[in-house]
């Protein structure tokens, strides 16, 4: 079976090399988004698919629109049976669904139809879900639209981030696709429509997402902090700079402290924020301004943050 895979971030990898552990499949090509460049001085820096299909001597395409007709030539003279995509980051367009004579299989980070988009694991934990799941689809002209294959569902566990569910969902993911493909190819997997009225829609993330509205309950607070971790972080104005909260949970405690105020901090305690509602939010691991990212309590033991004062406030 020949096999074009579409993928670019560290998800995409582990079903990548899914694909080179099946006998039945060969790849012939491994398109990706550009290098992009990254850090203070701008150095291009390839993406984690494109590393990994060197290293294994794979053809790489990139384009930075796919849907053009240079990616359309390219994908056509490479004649595959099936195509497979797995975050890919951009819109496939008709004329390219229309070359494998299998079609096109998706690897979704969730639980088909909820959390369609670009950034279905952060939205699965900002808004505090139990469970999440890979759902293997076929892709259509739609976004996350198309029939579906197979699902795995995965249990959230209670501090989890979204930097290491995504770790877990790309292994399970990878999983998942062989199994699909296995059963796809051999007419064993009816697909499924899916329920429109169970469909939700999750846009993309952006900088200002992880400012924290401490008017908002603990809980809530906590479950933002996750779901923004590692990217794009969440933050809160502090005596005229920006302190990075990376871990946080809910204290279990009330107070009738105004929201944003610090009503504990010390190396023994820790630091205790008040939130909306009479909730309490510790703050487990956070980044003070010029300072290194480090526990709260280490951080306490060396710097004094005083009993009062407001988060929140520019």
């Amino acid at each position: 079976m020949r096999v074009v895979f579409m993928g670019t971030p560290d998800f995409a990898v582990p079903s990548l090399r899914a694909l080179e552990g099946m006998d039945e499949v060969e790849i012939v090509g491994v398109f990706t988004q550009p290098d992009r460049p990254v850090g203070r001085g701008h150095k291009l820096e390839m993406p984690p698919v494109k590393r990994e299909a060197l290293e294994n001597g794979l053809n790489v395409f990139q384009f930075e629109r796919v849907r053009k007709q240079e990616g359309l030539d390219a994908m056509r003279a490479l004649k595959p049976d099936l195509v497979v995509t797995a975050a890919f980051g951009q819109i496939l367009s008709k004329k390219l669904l229309e070359v494998p004579r299998m079609g096109t299989v998706n690897v979704h980070a969730s639980l088909l139809p909820r959390h369609r988009g670009a950034a279905p694991i952060n939205w699965c934990l900002i808004q505090g879900e139990k469970v999440t799941g890979v759902t293997t689809m076929l892709t259509d002209a739609g976004l996350d639209t198309g029939d579906m294959l197979l699902k795995k569902e995965v249990e959230i566990g209670e501090n989890e981030t979204a930097g290491e569910l995504t770790e877990r969902l790309a292994q399970v993911g990878a999983e998942l696709l062989a199994e699909t493909i296995r059963r796809y190819a051999a007419g064993e997997i009816a697909p499924v429509k899916q329920n429109e009225a169970e469909m939700t829609y999750e846009p993309l993330l952006t900088k200002e997402l992880g400012r924290i509205d401490w008017m908002q309950d603990a809980r809530t607070i906590a479950n933002l902090v996750r779901g923004v971790n590692p990217w794009p972080g969440a933050y809160t104005a502090v005596d005229g700079g920006v302190l990075k909260i990376w871990l946080a949970k809910p204290a279990g405690v009330e107070t009738d402290q105004k929201p944003g105020t610090v009503f504990r901090a010390s190396a023994k305690e820790g630091l205790f924020v008040a939130c909306g509602n009479g909730t309490v939010l510790e703050i487990v691991e956070m980044q003070a301004p010029n300072a290194k990212r480090m526990n709260a309590k280490t951080y306490l033991s060396g710097r004094k943050i005083e009993i009062g004062t407001r988060f929140g406030e520019e």
